[in-house]
C-alpha cells in the first residue's frame, strides 16, 4: 500500500522534524546575531559606564584589563599613540573589526575616550553557551519526542493497516476471509480494530455466499431454463412437419421464433451473469446473416404500419463472439424502432465495422437521449411495447464484448443508432 496510513503518518512526522529544525537552525541564526551585536554591545556600555564612574571616584583609576576585555584610556587633548592603529580611526559607538576579530566599544566622554575591546572568541562562547547549546538541546528532545511519538503511532495505526492489507488481498469472486476469524486475529487487534475486522469477517462470509449462490442460479439457470425451450423447439418441428393449413403453420413458426428469441435472451443475460474473466463460447459468424434474420423477425411488428423496412449490405462483416448476443443486440434495436416509428421508413445498414439502424420515428430530445440507456426509462410512456430495458441491455452486452453503441436522435426526425464491433 504506497500510499498507506503509516506512510502517511510518516511523512508527516518527518515533516514536523524538518520544518522545526529549520526554524531552530534560523533561531539559533538569529540568536547568535543578537548575542554578538546587542548582548555584548549592552555588556560593554555597563562596562563603560561602570568605569566612568569609578574614574570619577580616582582618576588614576586604569582601565580595565581582564582575560576576554582590554581598555585604552585617551584623555582630551593628549595623544592616542597609546592606541592599537587598527583603533585609531575608530569614531564613538559599536563596531566589529571582522578582519582583527574583535568587537570595539568607543565611549566618548567629557574628559575624554574610553575604548573596551571585547574579543570574538569570547562572544562566540557566548553566544555556544547562552545560544547555540540551549538550542541544539531543545532541537535534540524535538527529535525524541517524535522518534517516540511517531513510534507509538505507529503501534496504534499498525492493526488497521494489517487489517487493509488483508482485506486489499481477497479476491472479490472468492474473498478468503479466515484471516480475519476471531481466533486467528493477531494479538495486538484490539479495540475498534477487533470490532472492525469481525465487521469485515462477517462481510466476507456474505459475499461468499452471495457469490455462491449466484454461481449456482448461472450454472442451474443454464440447464433449467433451456429445457423447457427445447421441447418447445422439438414439438413445434414435429407439428410442422405434419400437413397444417396456413394459420396454424403461421402460429407454429412464430412459435419457433419466440423460443430462439428467448433462448438467445437467456444466453445473453447468462453471460451478464457470468463472471467477466469466463469467456462464453465464441464463434466466427457472418453479421449479415443476423441483420437478415432478425430484420424478417421484425417486420411482423410493422403489420398495418405505413412503414418499409430495409436491409442495406454495404460488405458481408465477420465477428468471433457469441452469435445469439449479436441477434438480442440487433433485435432490441429494431424492436425500438418499430415501436417509435408510426409512417416513413427504417433503414439497417451493415458497414464493415459497424451497423446502422436509421428510422423517421418520433426522436428523442436531447434530455431523453442522455436517459435513454438507464434501465426502465422510456422516452414516451404511451408507448404499449416494451419495458424500458433494451437499450439498457444492449449497452450491457456491447460492453461485454468491447463493443460500442452510439445513439443520435432530434426530436420529430428520428433516431440513428450505431453499433461499433471494431475500433
Amino acid at each position: 500500500m504506497p500510499h498507506g496510513l503509516s506512510r502517511k503518518i510518516r511523512v508527516a512526522f518527518i515533516l514536523q522534524v524538518v520544518m522545526a529544525s529549520l526554524a531552530i537552525v534560523l533561531s539559533v541564526y538569529l540568536i547568535s546575531a543578537v548575542v554578538k551585536r546587542s548582548l555584548v554591545n549592552a555588556m560593554l556600555r555597563e562596562e563603560a559606564a561602570h568605569y566612568w564612574e569609578l574614574y570619577g571616584a580616582s582618576e588614576a583609576q586604569p582601565p580595565p584589563n581582564t582575560y576576554g576585555l582590554r581598555g585604552y584610556m585617551v584623555l582630551k587633548g593628549r595623544s592616542n599613540l597609546v592606541l592599537p592603529e587598527n583603533l585609531r580611526p575608530l569614531r564613538p559607538g559599536f563596531h566589529e573589526l571582522k578582519d582583527d576579530g574583535v568587537l570595539v566599544l568607543v565611549d566618548e566622554q567629557p574628559v575624554g575616550r574610553l575604548y573596551l575591546v571585547f574579543l570574538r572568541s569570547q562572544a562566540e562562547r557566548l553566544t555556544f553557551w547562552f545560544g547555540t547549546l540551549p538550542i541544539i538541546v531543545i532541537l535534540l528532545a524535538i527529535y525524541l519526542v517524535s522518534w517516540l511519538t511517531y513510534r507509538a503511532s505507529k503501534r496504534l495505526v499498525s492493526p488497521v493497516s494489517w487489517l487493509a492489507t488483508q482485506v486489499a488481498q481477497w479476491d472479490p469472486r472468492r474473498p478468503d476471509v479466515g484471516a480475519l476469524a476471531a481466533d486467528r486475529l493477531p494479538a495486538d487487534v484490539q479495540g475498534e480494530p477487533r470490532q472492525l475486522a469481525e465487521a469485515l469477517h462477517g462481510l466476507g462470509q456474505r459475499v461468499s455466499a452471495l457469490v455462491a449462490r449466484e454461481r449456482n442460479f448461472t450454472r442451474d439457470a443454464s440447464h433449467e431454463l433451456r429445457t423447457p425451450l427445447t421441447v418447445i423447439r422439438v414439438a413445434s418441428d414435429l407439428a410442422l412437419a405434419e400437413h397444417s393449413p396456413p394459420k396454424v403453420v403461421r402460429s407454429l413458426q412464430r412459435i419457433q421464433r419466440a423460443g430462439r428469441d428467448m433462448e438467445a435472451v437467456i444466453d445473453a443475460f447468462l453471460i451478464l451473469a457470468r463472471e467477466a474473466e469466463t469467456e462464453p463460447q465464441s464463434e466466427d459468424f457472418d453479421i449479415a446473416e443476423v441483420v437478415l434474420d432478425e430484420a424478417e423477425n421484425a417486420r411482423s411488428l410493422l403489420i398495418g404500419k405505413p412503414v418499409d423496412l430495409e436491409v442495406t449490405c454495404n460488405a458481408k462483416p465477420r465477428l468471433q463472439a457469441p452469435p445469439r448476443v449479436m441477434h438480442v443486440v440487433v433485435s432490441n434495436l429494431l424492436r425500438n424502432a418499430c415501436s417509435y416509428t408510426d409512417h416513413g421508413r427504417i433503414d439497417v445498414i451493415v458497414e464493415q465495422d459497424r451497423i446502422v439502424v436509421r428510422d423517421t420515428g418520433i426522436g428523442m430530445s436531447a434530455a431523453s437521449a442522455e436517459r435513454a440507456f438507464e434501465p426502465f426509462y422510456r422516452a414516451d410512456e404511451s408507448r404499449p411495447h416494451g419495458t424500458g430495458l433494451g437499450l439498457s441491455i444492449v449497452q450491457r452486452l456491447c460492453g461485454r464484448f468491447g463493443w460500442k453503441v452510439e445513439l443520435e436522435s432530434e426530436l420529430g426526425r428520428g433516431t440513428v443508432a450505431s453499433i461499433r464491433f471494431h475500433p
